[in-house]
């Protein structure tokens, strides 16, 4: 059984969710964070890289969101929620499968300026944010997911920086994109998934923790 190694507020709820979408039985591991927001000494002991989400497969301790996505879907799942590489839309899953870490170095490049607004960094990176947003906004004014017709792991991994308020989400100009985030947020087993593991949700007395 695979065990998801959950630090609140973070995207390691989107391991939750993917889990509960495939119907796979799995533990989960709770590690709070500090009073100073940061993850605690036994998070950061889980894997080199010190980021969420970690899952544990075995021996293996997995990190990086989109990895661990893959690898769940094709190791445990038969493929289900991907997109083949023969098929004519598998350039669209590998690239959306990738979009919510470009959205999120935009993220911390915001954050590095300061709340800064002008000057040739800060143009430079709304220029690319407004490209991604943009870019966004025309596929899903064509199709009900970013794919095509089916829900795959790229909108999952995607979902992230779109509900965001830091990121995405904060945005006025993307009315096919609110409607496709509210659309997929009610989907069943997101809707377990954060009430298991989402911003809101609190570990029940009898969970594991580290």
């Amino acid at each position: 059984m695979l065990t998801i190694h959950h630090l609140g507020v973070s995207q390691s709820d989107r391991i939750v969710w993917l889990m509960e979408e495939l119907g796979l039985p799995y533990e989960l591991v709770w590690h709070t964070r500090g009073p100073d927001g940061a993850a605690p000494a036994s998070y950061l002991a889980l894997h080199p890289a010190a980021t969420a989400p970690v899952v544990q497969d075995g021996e293996r301790m997995l990190s990086e969101s989109a990895a661990i996505v893959e690898h769940i879907c094709h190791t445990h799942a038969g493929g289900r929620l991907t997109v083949a590489p023969g098929a004519p839309n598998h350039y669209d899953y590998v690239y959306w499968m990738h979009f919510n870490n470009n959205i999120l170095g935009l993220f911390f490049a915001k954050l590095a300026l300061a709340g800064q607004t002008e000057g040739p960094i800060a143009g430079f990176i709304q220029r690319r944010e407004d490209g991604y947003a943009r870019h966004l906004e025309q596929t899903l004014s064509q199709r009900p997911y970013l794919t095509g017709d089916d829900f795959t792991a790229a909108d999952l991994m995607s979902h992230y920086c779109l509900r965001s308020p830091r990121m995405l989400g904060a945005r006025d100009d993307l009315p096919h994109a609110r409607a496709y985030v509210a659309r997929i947020s009610r989907r069943p087993a997101y809707v377990r998934a954060m009430k298991i593991a989402g911003a809101e949700a609190r570990p029940p007395e009898d969970a594991r923790r580290a």
